[in-house]
């Protein structure tokens, strides 16, 4: 099969024939029709998970997948070849991941693909859809609640918005001045970030927000924490000092129940994908060039074979 592959950290991804992978009981086989780009990615690449988790090379990258399942494993019956899936294919260990004309996945890391959603805009969602997804599940926001989302137009914040609005909650996103429409497009209330934020959500919520989400660093917990009515109820996937001072520092697991909950929700007409640029499977290199600039609204993908 053709893959995106690595052969030591700091290396340019580049397209090489590669085996394709071997499918485990429990897993199923499948043909990536779209692979999701994430900055995690070329943080693997460049080797800066190597603390916490083993790499094995040569490193195929990626975490985000939407495709057909090809074939299944031993002790497979969730899923049936043909079956159109979306997942994160986060492993114990790094080498096997997306970025390929085949990928192994555990039937604990997919779910049914959203009807609605084509096969790029399924991949965009699994990573930061969960990541969002979880942190709301963790920290709890109910119907009638003001949330503070931290870049609410980033590609975690704005699945961020949109499922908590869903829950009937009030939400207020912090975003560039261009990008405002945008998170209004989202169901939000958009503020400025920078100097002077909290004076700015303080004079949207005078008694402070039930719930904030920090999906930037650059200071939102200290932030989050000087306009929270309870300082537990914050969530960071960016700032491990979210924990130390009473909230929550979330990364995210694999977990079909939630991926099917964001199916649901994106068949209900309650979750879009916005999509920044979608570029062949060849050009790993330059999604990666354009994640780490770090200026794209919405997600970045790859596509994968005949589409």
């Amino acid at each position: 099969m053709k893959a995106i592959a690595l052969h030591q950290y700091g290396q340019d991804p580049k397209l090489v024939d590669h085996p394709e992978p071997k499918v485990a009981p429990g897993e199923v086989l499948i043909r990536v029709k779209a692979a999701g780009v994430n900055p995690v990615d070329w943080k693997i690449g460049d080797g800066h998970l190597d603390p916490i988790m083993e790499a094995h090379f040569p490193l195929i990258p990626g975490w985000d997948v939407a495709g057909v399942v090809e074939r299944v494993g031993l002790d497979v019956d969730e899923f049936a070849p043909g079956d159109e899936v979306f997942g994160y294919l986060r492993k114990d260990w790094v080498q096997l991941g997306s970025y390929a004309e085949f990928a192994a996945a555990h039937v604990r890391m997919i779910a049914h693909k959203p009807a609605s959603l084509s096969w790029e805009e399924a991949a965009g969602v699994p990573l930061a859809g969960l990541t969002a997804y979880q942190c709301i599940k963790r920290v709890g926001v109910e119907a009638g609640q003001t949330v503070l989302v931290h870049a609410a137009a980033g590609g975690v914040g704005m699945f961020a918005v949109q499922i908590a609005a869903a829950l009937g909650a009030r939400v207020i996103g912090t975003a560039s001045e261009r990008n405002h429409d945008f998170v209004r497009g989202l169901g939000a209330e958009p503020v400025t970030y920078g100097d002077g934020l909290v004076d700015r959500v303080r004079a949207l919520a005078p008694d402070g927000v039930d719930a904030a989400f920090d999906f930037v660093g650059a200071g939102a917990v200290e932030v989050s924490r000087q306009v929270l009515k309870s300082p537990d109820r914050l969530a960071s996937v960016v700032d491990p000092e979210a924990a130390e001072k009473g909230g929550k520092y979330v990364w995210l697991r694999p977990d079909p129940a939630d991926l099917t909950a964001l199916a649901e929700l994106a068949d209900q007409g309650r979750l879009s994908v916005a999509i920044d640029r979608v570029l062949p499977l060849a050009e790993a290199a330059e999604a990666w060039r354009l994640s780490r600039e770090g200026h794209t609204r919405g997600k970045l993908v790859l596509t994968v074979g005949e589409r």
